[in-house]
């Protein structure tokens, strides 16, 4: 099926048809636990009155990264998707086993975002990972995938992308992060499924699991809306344009560990501009009569960290993104601060917010 005939004046859709101008909830029977008690995964479906690109936006493939959800629940009551042009997928908790344990994980400790595409006779991940490309993705022309940093790490908000690919690059400049990082897509992850069926999709980071952070919930609104726009679905902003630098693109990244087993005194923010043999931090005994220094073994910026101030020897500690000009890197992340911290009307979308 081409791309261009995936908006049909009837969608259907996990067995339910949802016609154009119409919006509908959907949840998808995973499977029933040992209790008898059914597992369904979560969908809203919404679509405009005119034909136009089909978006999905996903959140919680790994349980417990919590910033998603709350960004599509913010996204679908924005009231500028009544004048929507095209198909919104959305699906808050796509791990469900996971999400209500508070585990990154699947019941078998295995990674769902390492199991696409999946298959119909696999493992309880590979059955999920099938229905989800299924029912959501082979129905999709676009799609943004949102992340946190693992439990305890905390990430600077920011877009992983196939930057080389045109589309791919221009969208997520729309995003509106002051970081783009050209990952390599990993093995069996739902980005490489995407893009085996020419699905150009970004994956959003920010925050921590298990918490809720504010900046990164709004910018991961206000980015969603930004793509949405670029790609025509919603019509320009009736605000000014607001000035906001260009972000800036890393080719790649590394995680500094520890070199010892210590209390870690962090020096450095997230977001920080750090040179080659830039003090990152210090790890020490509880008595403090050795210590350690963490330098930097490069230039560039830190984009995630431990929040855990105890490390054993080869814990991931700092994460860097280099780049050519960090000093461009913070004027960004200043803007990018003052705009989403300071604008409170963008926390409930039924308020007069700019990101209508």
């Amino acid at each position: 099926m081409a791309r261009a005939d995936l908006d049909p004046a009837e969608l259907e859709i996990g067995g339910t048809h949802v016609r154009r101008g119409e919006r509908a909830t959907i949840s998808f029977p995973v499977t029933k636990l040992y209790t008898h008690s059914q597992v369904a995964m979560p969908v809203q479906v919404v679509r405009g009155n005119k034909a136009g690109p089909q978006l999905f936006v996903s959140a919680a493939i790994h349980g417990d990264e919590l910033n998603g959800v709350e960004i599509i629940r913010r996204l679908l009551k924005l009231p500028a998707l009544k004048r929507l042009r095209g198909t919104l997928i959305a699906v808050p908790v796509v791990n469900v086993h996971g999400f209500i344990h508070h585990s990154r994980y699947l019941p078998d400790r295995r990674d769902l975002n390492r199991i696409f595409p999946g298959s119909e006779r696999g493992s309880l991940g590979a059955r999920l990972a099938h229905l989800f490309m299924t029912e959501v993705v082979s129905r999709c022309t676009h799609g943004i995938d949102l992340h946190t940093g693992a439990i305890h790490r905390t990430n600077l908000p920011q877009i992983r992308a196939n930057l080389d690919d045109v589309e791919t690059n221009r969208l997520a400049r729309a995003f509106g992060v002051p970081v783009l990082l050209n990952a390599d897509v990993r093995d069996n992850s739902l980005r490489q499924a995407a893009a085996e069926m020419g699905i150009p999709m970004l994956l959003y980071e920010a925050g921590e699991a298990l918490r809720f952070d504010e900046v990164s919930i709004r910018a991961g609104v206000r980015g969603i809306v930004n793509v949405m726009r670029a790609l025509h679905m919603l019509p320009p902003s009736r605000s000014a344009p607001r000035q906001i630098p260009e972000p800036v693109s890393a080719r790649s990244s590394a995680w500094v560990r520890a070199p010892v087993s210590g209390v870690l005194r962090t020096i450095v923010p997230l977001g920080a501009s750090v040179t080659h043999g830039g003090l990152l931090g210090m790890l020490a005994d509880p008595f403090g009569e050795q210590e350690t220094e963490i330098l930097s073994p490069t230039d560039g910026v830190v984009i995630g960290r431990t929040n855990l101030p105890l490390a054993n020897e080869g814990d991931a500690l700092f994460h860097i993104a280099r780049f050519r000009t960090s000093e461009n890197v913070s004027a960004r992340l200043e803007a990018f601060q003052e705009e989403h911290q300071l604008d409170d009307a963008a926390e409930e979308p039924n308020s007069e917010s700019p990101i209508l």
